[in-house]
């Protein structure tokens, strides 16, 4: 059993180092739906446009992703096997993590549940040929 397992943990190794330079968010405090909103907005970008993308955007999301994409490219810095100029944003998406369940008080002695939505982020980036 444990030569599968260690087939497997090779595999994953493998998987994880041909992927590019990527940053994932997770717990974002923020429903999904409303970030999604923000990063089709970047999908396919070049990082500098999608920078202005966000950095000129009204919606809330804008910030943690924006913060989120210039930590992809510092790791794609950190490696140093990529030009910063020729990336983009080549796969972004947005997952919904666990809900935050509250109640609230309501007329009548009743209670009305509250769900707080929270969101997982991740951002790849890939150099253009």
């Amino acid at each position: 059993m444990a030569t599968k397992e260690r087939i497997k943990a090779a595999a994953r190794r493998e998987a994880r180092a041909a992927r590019g330079p990527h940053a994932s968010l997770r717990w974002l405090r923020m429903s999904p739906r409303k970030v999604r909103l923000v990063v089709d907005l970047i999908r396919g970008q070049d990082v500098e446009e999608a920078l202005n993308i966000l950095n000129f955007n009204v919606k809330a999301a804008s910030e943690p992703v924006s913060k989120l994409l210039r930590s992809a490219v510092a790791n794609a810095d950190d490696r140093g096997d990529y030009d910063l100029d020729k990336l983009y944003v080549k796969i972004a998406f947005v997952d919904e993590g666990s809900t935050w369940r509250r109640w609230q008080p309501r007329a009548m002695g009743r209670a009305t549940r509250i769900r707080k939505r929270t969101s997982h982020v991740t951002l790849e980036l890939a150099e253009r040929q």
